[in-house]
């Protein structure tokens, strides 16, 4: 099986500040220290390091190929990550000492992904295999549409949140992860709790109180708690989680056991500065049992 991921490609340029910015305010900072981010990138870093076999869709600009051999160095698979006109996305983060983050946004090359290209990285899909985006990238209703023709498990993670773009991919879903702040925007936007949602399993993140899953077919949910650790940066946690949940489902882990995995990873990674470069393969996550 296989977790193919249309999804973002950014340098992450993270700066260290003694608390967020409010309007008009200007802060000195230390840094910056420059990562390999955006959540698609992080995404598929998560799930290879859990033990998954990875394909990630997306596209940098001629300033990128630093990001696709990193993706390479972390055991992504890179053949359908193609090199367009224009800038690599990038990200400006302000992390405070307390590990909050504000986050500022390019997308670059991530908008710039082709049908073409799509088509032809998911032309060696196979059924049974898993489709993963986030909403960085340009073609998400396309790919959701292409995956469950083709079969395939369609996974979304509604970041950075926007109904509309929910709405376009919801009827193809098989597999939605998103905050507690995105719940209710969904909520409000359509008037469905998740748990009335069309798509059979839904995750709700809820940062330091764990996550709350919904099997919409069975109509039961189950709280799962979080890991109490100290953070010092959350940047990345949700996307680490997202990765190895599914990984372990990938991988035939039930449910219940996915969560628990990426849960333990979600908690390692906030005590770590960074994003995709820091990680935790699967030996940290069972060390810290």
């Amino acid at each position: 099986m296989a977790i193919w991921n249309l999804g973002s490609i950014n340098a992450d340029m993270v700066y260290a500040v003694p608390h967020l910015p409010g309007p008009g305010e200007t802060l000195a900072a230390t840094g910056p220290e420059r990562f390999l981010g955006g959540k698609g990138a992080n995404m598929s870093v998560a799930a290879a390091r859990a033990g998954a076999h990875v394909c990630h869709v997306g596209a940098v600009g001629a300033d990128g190929r630093w990001a696709i051999e990193r993706l390479m160095e972390y055991g992504v698979d890179t053949r359908h990550i193609a090199t367009v006109p224009g800038p690599t996305g990038h990200a400006i983060v302000a992390v405070d000492p307390a590990g909050e983050n504000q986050i500022i946004l390019c997308p670059g090359a991530n908008r710039a992904i082709s049908d073409d290209m799509l088509g032809r990285a998911l032309a060696g899909a196979a059924a049974g295999d898993s489709l993963l985006m986030q909403n960085e990238t340009n073609l998400q209703s396309q790919a959701a549409r292409m995956g469950r023709d083709l079969g395939l498990k369609v996974c979304y993670a509604a970041a950075p949140f926007d109904a509309a773009a929910v709405h376009a991919v919801l009827p193809c879903l098989d597999f939605l992860i998103l905050n507690a702040v995105e719940a209710g925007q969904l909520q409000a936007a359509t008037g469905m709790h998740p748990s009335a949602l069309p798509v059979r399993h839904v995750i709700v993140t809820r940062g330091a109180r764990g996550v709350r899953h919904f099997d919409t077919n069975s109509g039961e949910s189950r709280d799962f708690p979080a890991i109490p650790v100290t953070a010092v940066d959350t940047t990345g946690a949700g996307d680490t989680f997202a990765g190895y949940v599914l990984a372990g489902l990938d991988r035939g882990m039930p449910m219940a056991q996915a969560i628990g995995l990426a849960l333990r990873a979600a908690a390692i990674m906030v005590t770590r500065h960074g994003t995709a470069d820091v990680i935790p393969d699967l030996k940290d996550v069972s060390d810290a049992r």
